[in-house]
């Protein structure tokens, strides 16, 4: 039997040492640890299929909590059962003495454990929901205060306008005027249709 331990943080900039801490006191050796920076929203992700792919019958895994498994309700559920009806992989959620498949195997025990999945599975994808929630509310309340989203306008040279002139004089080429400027052609027509805007 292999012991395997299962980590994700939903990006880059977020903190996974509390979660690779408990695996390893959980006696997870830090070879069998797989961890995503990726959204839970579905299982396709590169570090679990991975270790999906090595785990066999009869071997343990441990996650520290179940939302770190996933956030969607059906598919927390649908995992859940394939790799412990389908795979015969026991599980153990740290957080979560009712979530370990090595105990209570008779029927009692696997409704308790169903039915906790369920509650568990249920708030995860809610956190998930409320959390997409409060992220469009910010954005709608950042940009009603006039905060600019996405990324930081790229910055013209100061003889733009006298260099639109030339171009448009046919003093200047396309090309020329791109280089200058340091531009794309895109964002070039974009500032161009700004300044016409603002003569207006």
């Amino acid at each position: 039997m292999a012991i395997w331990g299962y980590a994700r943080v939903s990006s880059a900039d977020q903190n996974e040492v509390r979660q690779i801490l408990a695996l390893e006191e959980a006696g997870v050796r830090d070879t069998h640890i797989y961890m995503d920076k990726i959204s839970g929203k579905d299982f396709d992700r590169p570090e679990y299929t991975k270790l999906t792919m090595r785990m066999k019958r009869g071997d343990l895994l441990y996650i520290l909590s179940i939302d770190r498994l996933g956030r969607n309700y059906e598919e927390i559920q649908n995992q859940w059962r394939y790799l412990t009806k389908d795979r015969g992989i026991d599980i153990c959620v740290i957080d979560m003495q009712l979530l370990d498949t090595r105990v209570c195997k008779d029927l009692l025990g696997t409704f308790i454990a169903d039915l906790v999945l369920q509650i568990l599975s249920f708030v995860a994808q809610s956190e998930r929901e409320n959390i997409k929630k409060r992220q469009a509310q910010g954005i709608a309340a950042a940009k009603a205060r006039g905060v600019r989203m996405g990324r930081p306008a790229k910055g013209m040279p100061e003889e733009f306008v006298q260099l639109v002139n030339q171009w448009e004089k046919k003093e200047l080429s396309m090309g020329e005027m791109l280089s200058r400027c340091n531009i794309s052609e895109a964002t070039f027509y974009r500032r161009l249709k700004e300044i016409r805007y603002i003569k207006k």
